[in-house]
């Protein structure tokens, strides 16, 4: 605890200080909730789109062998030339959002290309826009986390610090103000006892 000043100015400042930590205090209890509820969320819909990848890549493999051959590259057809992002505000904090992914143009000859390279090229695009989802939830999910750890200890630096030691503070300066006051009438009694005596003793009583 810092060092206190005995003083009715420490004392208004200090009851103003600890009405605005129970002021601030829900709403930081409000954040972390909505974070941790959010935090939640995501996690089960990374899940479900880590099952779907899984789906996805299942079907891949029942025709994977014929992604060796030579004379089919559809390489250049499944990597994202562009990916689109948002942002979402949650709780006070931005996180990215999966939008969708910008392929190249599927140009080739429909006539000398086999018939199975539309379906693995609309398949293995559909895996990476799920692979790339998947990243930015992943993303999204370490922001929030990081978020609730600073919000988290804030609401414990509120609750365990500052308003016991506020609440404190002011209990000591009002039994000392309370015990000048009694003083300070203890005094004025003995003194106004003293002057009346005088009084009386010149008066010769």
């Amino acid at each position: 605890m810092p060092k206190i000043k005995l003083t009715k100015g420490e004392l208004k400042r200090q009851r103003d200080a600890l009405k605005q930590y129970k002021r601030y205090l829900p709403t930081l209890q409000l954040k972390k909730q909505q974070l941790q509820m959010e935090i939640l969320h995501q996690s089960i819909i990374c899940d479900e789109k880590e099952e779907e990848k899984s789906k996805k890549l299942n079907d891949i493999k029942v025709w994977a062998g014929l992604l060796s051959d030579d004379e089919v590259n559809i390489k250049q057809w499944v990597m994202p030339k562009e990916i689109i992002t948002g942002v979402k505000n949650i709780a006070g904090v931005d996180v990215p959002i999966f939008e969708r992914a910008e392929f190249a143009f599927d140009e080739y000859d429909f006539f000398t290309t086999p018939l199975w390279v539309d379906h693995a090229i609309d398949k293995l695009r559909e895996f990476v826009s799920q692979e790339l989802e998947t990243e930015i939830i992943k993303e999204s999910i370490k922001i929030l986390k990081n978020e609730l750890r600073i919000t988290t200890q804030r609401v414990n630096l509120f609750e365990k610090v500052k308003i016991p030691e506020a609440e404190e503070i002011i209990r000591l300066i009002k039994i000392y103000i309370g015990d000048q006051m009694t003083n300070a009438v203890g005094r004025s009694k003995i003194a106004k006892r003293k002057i009346e005596e005088s009084i009386l003793a010149g008066a010769g009583v």
